[in-house]
């Protein structure tokens, strides 16, 4: 994501700056400053505050006080948070929404002006889910075949994060991010199969089959969170947000297209 930030950022004009722990191996554009340093590790992130007013933030909770605090006194003003639209799930019994509530707590309570970007699934997920199998037998193999989701391309994602970070009148302000458009997971292989010009077939899977081969790939309870949200979304679909509309004044990229920028990884 936040390659896709900071294309957006210099897009606009604006000089940015990009903190990683590899700048070697990061392929991060030209025109970029790059800094060595972690988030994991807050005594190595003095030179990448120096000087800076805004920052987009990647969700790290284990050292999110410490990170917010020091940006605070480094002179930052505006904190744009990589969310998660699982902080919308109230459960009580959900790991991916405490993870990036927490930071977002701690951004709030530190007096900067703040943007929660809290996309719902990534189109980019279907890469790790389906595109082995289909490369490999052009199938894909997965439970709750009429399960709707409103994947968002990541671009789009990155865009409204950099406008939260260079316009005004986005502080304070949650910002649910989904594509335009509600599709089943079976019309969601459908639409590969058009991009790609093959046949491609959805085998479902029952609940448990599919537990099982995603435990391949996933922890326990990410399995078990995926497999909630699979469930509700067969008769709770999830609903567009206008949100990247609102914010970028233009149409979301639909899926179709997400699937066109991405055909090279499906072959």
């Amino acid at each position: 994501m936040g390659r896709h930030v900071v294309d957006a950022v210099l897009r606009s004009g604006e000089k940015a700056r990009a903190l990683t722990r590899a700048p070697g191996s990061a392929r991060l554009p030209e025109g970029l400053e790059v800094v060595r340093g972690d988030l994991t590790r807050p005594d190595s992130l003095a030179v990448a505050l120096d000087g800076v007013d805004r920052l987009y933030l990647f969700p790290e909770p284990s050292t999110a006080h410490e990170v917010v605090r020091a940006a605070v006194e480094a002179g930052v003003q505006r904190i744009v948070v990589l969310s998660s639209s699982s902080v919308l799930d109230e459960s009580g019994d959900n790991h991916s929404g405490e993870y990036h509530r927490a930071v977002e707590r701690e951004v709030e309570a530190s007096g900067a002006e703040w943007t929660f970007v809290r996309p719902d699934e990534f189109a980019g997920n279907v890469l790790w889910k389906w595109a082995a199998s289909i490369r490999a037998d052009g199938v894909v193999r997965a439970p709750y075949a009429e399960a709707v989701r409103v994947p968002i391309h990541e671009a789009d994602v990155g865009e409204v994060a950099a406008a939260a970070l260079l316009e005004e009148g986005h502080a304070d302000h949650t910002y649910l991010v989904t594509g335009p458009e509600a599709l089943t997971q079976a019309e969601q292989v459908r639409v590969i199969g058009e991009v790609l010009g093959r046949d491609i077939r959805f085998e479902e899977l029952t609940r448990e089959q599919g537990r099982e081969a995603m435990l391949g790939s996933m922890p326990a309870p990410v399995v078990d969170m995926v497999l909630g949200y699979l469930s509700e979304a067969v008769d709770s679909p999830p609903r567009v947000s206008p949100v990247v509309e609102e914010v970028l004044r233009r149409p979301a990229r639909t899926f179709k297209q997400w699937v066109r920028d991405h055909r090279a990884d499906f072959s």
